[in-house]
């Protein structure tokens, strides 16, 4: 890891956290000082949030709030043009029969399909994102991953979703892992930058909270859950946890930071008790797609289906939206 020889002024930093970031010992005394996660306490509260109930016209304005909060997602190796372009229609009128139906934040692709999407999405705002940086595995050299980084962008990309060295994290090559998200995040320039940690296999809680603080810290805007190829993905306890990383990162710094949990969240309930944790742990303000996405393909049929109920005042089957 490359010492940082910058002020503490000069990165927006208070002097604490800059001084956590000027060479490997630095960061591994600050990320293991850290207080330990709780597991019992976390898993707890996260239950009990999921047990809250909304009343109607709540639950409506927390369904909208979530489709608006979708990165609508194909990364499959059969993905092709006709299929993303599809995608993409979907993203602009999820339901085309309710015009009020709000648009979804992105369309998630893999760098290939990105010029696809982007033509598609032209003029709508909304974004394009594409993973890169050796996805899903993040195994590969960093002269290979700042390319795949810079060509996402290049063919369009407002967002790139980046993934970790899982294998150097683990190993405690912390300086590794920063030096390769804030490389990544060079290369990012104006283009948002979200950091999948693949928290499924980080093991503990306390795994995740350290890996929290290294995105946050090499200047990840937001921190992912999951690649959404490795079970189990996103989970309302880790959330929590990055959640609240990103509460103490705004109470030290005054810099907002947002969360992407991602893979296995398929139901509208599933998306309120997220938006709960989000209202609880993080705080209001964190209630935006600027802030708080889902990564999802098939949430946003739910929700669409449940919207109609809510309206309608009868369920409505999947017939009654496109499938994916």
């Amino acid at each position: 890891m490359a010492v940082d020889t910058t002020t503490g002024s000069s990165t927006g930093l208070p002097p604490e956290l800059h001084d956590a970031t000027r060479d490997e010992t630095s960061l591994r005394r600050f990320l293991h000082g850290l207080p330990g996660v709780d597991q019992v306490g976390v898993e707890q509260r996260a239950a009990g949030l999921a047990t809250r109930s909304i009343k109607k016209a709540s639950k409506l304005w927390a369904i909208d709030t979530a489709i608006s909060m979708v990165d609508l997602t194909t990364l499959e190796g059969a993905d092709t043009a006709g299929k993303v372009k599809s995608l993409c229609a979907k993203a602009k009128r999820p339901d085309p029969e309710r015009p009020d139906v709000p648009q979804v934040a992105a369309v998630c692709v893999y760098p290939d399909m990105v010029a696809t999407a982007a033509e598609a999405l032209r003029g709508t705002g909304i974004n394009i994102a594409s993973v890169a940086t050796a996805f899903p595995s993040g195994r590969s050299s960093l002269r290979i991953k700042i390319a795949d980084t810079e060509f996402a962008i290049e063919q369009g990309a407002t967002e790139v979703d980046m993934v970790i060295d899982r294998g150097a994290f683990l190993s405690g090559r912390y300086g590794q892992v920063f030096d390769e998200i804030r490389t990544i995040k060079q290369a990012c320039g104006d283009t948002h930058l979200k950091v999948i940690l693949e928290t499924g296999e980080l093991a503990t809680y306390d795994n995740v909270r350290r890996a929290s603080w290294l995105a946050l810290l090499a200047g990840g805007d937001f921190i992912k859950t999951s690649t959404g190829k490795v079970s189990p993905a996103a989970t309302l306890p880790v959330t929590h946890v990055m959640l609240q990383a990103v509460h103490d990162w705004h109470a030290q710094t005054g810099q907002l930071r947002g969360v992407k949990p991602a893979g296995g969240i398929r139901a509208t309930k599933d998306a309120i008790r997220y938006l709960v944790a989000v209202h609880e742990v993080a705080g209001e303000q964190w209630l935006t797609p600027d802030l708080f996405r889902f990564g999802a393909s098939s949430l946003l049929n739910d929700l669409l289906m449940q919207r109609r109920t809510q309206l309608d005042g009868h369920y409505s089957g999947p017939d009654y939206v496109t499938v994916d």
